[in-house]
This record gives C-alpha cells, sequence and structure tokens, in this order.
C-alpha cells in the first residue's frame, strides 16, 4: 500500500473509531450537526447538483446532514454518507474551491447512495475510481465556471499531492487541461 493511501487509511479507520467511542458526546461539543438545505442555500436549484440527483434533488438535499468539523477540509462519512465539514475552510478558503469542493463530496454522496466503496484501500487516491468520477464532475463544473486550465490545476493540486500525482490524476480523469 503506498504511503499516501496508508496515511489516508489510518488517518480514516481512526476518526472511524474515534467518532464511535462512547464519549461521542464530548466530540458533539466540539462540532455542530446541521441540515444541508438550511446551510447551503440555493443548492437544490443548481445544475450540477441537479445533474447529480435528478428529480431526487431535493429530497436528498432536505435529508443530508452536515457535521461542522474542526479538522481538514470536507469529506463524506463512510458511515452514512453526511457530508463533514470545516467551518474555518467555509469561512476562510477561496469561495471557488469551496463550491467546487461541495460538488465534489456531493458526488461522493450520490456514490456512497449507490453502494460504493469511498475508501477502497486497493486504489491509490488518484486511482480511486470515486475519486477520479468526483474530481471529474467538478472539473467539468470548473469549466462550466470558465476557469482556466492553470485554475484547475491549482484547484486539484492537495498539499499531500506532487506535481507527478497531479499529472496521474489529471491523466486519471481524462479531461484536457491543456488551455481551452
Amino acid at each position: 500500500m503506498p504511503f499516501q493511501n496508508a496515511v489516508e487509511h489510518v488517518v480514516g479507520r481512526f476518526l472511524h473509531y474515534f467518532i464511535n467511542l462512547p464519549f461521542r458526546g464530548l466530540i458533539d461539543l466540539f462540532s455542530q450537526q446541521a441540515e444541508f438545505s438550511e446551510y447551503f442555500k440555493g443548492f437544490e436549484k443548481n445544475r450540477a447538483v441537479i445533474g447529480l440527483f435528478g428529480k431526487e434533488t431535493r429530497a436528498v438535499l432536505n435529508n443530508l446532514k452536515v457535521d461542522f468539523i474542526w479538522f481538514g477540509y470536507m469529506g463524506v462519512s463512510d458511515d452514512d454518507g453526511h457530508l463533514m465539514v470545516n467551518k474555518r475552510y467555509l469561512s476562510t478558503g477561496n469561495k471557488q474551491d469551496v463550491y467546487l469542493d461541495i460538488i465534489h463530496e456531493l458526488c461522493h454522496v450520490k456514490q456512497h447512495m449507490e453502494g460504493c466503496d469511498l475508501f477502497d484501500p486497493l486504489y491509490d487516491y488518484v486511482d480511486r475510481p470515486t475519486e477520479i468520477e468526483a474530481y471529474r464532475y467538478a472539473v467539468q463544473e470548473a469549466k462550466r465556471l470558465g476557469l482556466s486550465a492553470m485554475e484547475i490545476r491549482l484547484y486539484l493540486k492537495t498539499e499531500m499531492m506532487s506535481d507527478a500525482v497531479l499529472d496521474k490524476l489529471i491523466r486519471n480523469m481524462g479531461v484536457d487541461l491543456e488551455e481551452f
């Protein structure tokens, strides 16, 4: 198991077990939970979100829970498919990046609803089919918004991702990020 994949797996498992310990109430002191549609207004009318959930968009978003967490950026719980969002990232992050991350994570919500394994340890992060699909969908939305190829590359690159790994992700997605 490559290093990045191993670290992701260990951190994910730790969080999974930590959240399920008997002192969940203590964790709740440091996080908040909300309904997606109460906090994220207008997404039920968003073309990219409707593209994911179709006629069920409003129902999915009305039933989607959000945990506001104190670490990381955003993610989807592999237990029940709810969103986990760092409130600080929401308030201080680049608004375009936050929006594209929400689109990316909503793609994972759909995948979870379809029974996909979001954290399949058999794959490196950038080779994982669920990540490729979610990033491809976010890139499609970024292009629709008019982001340049360089802006999209900057959006895709994470702190743990080398340029070579970023290039591999882009190849895996099968998208053209030459200036379009």
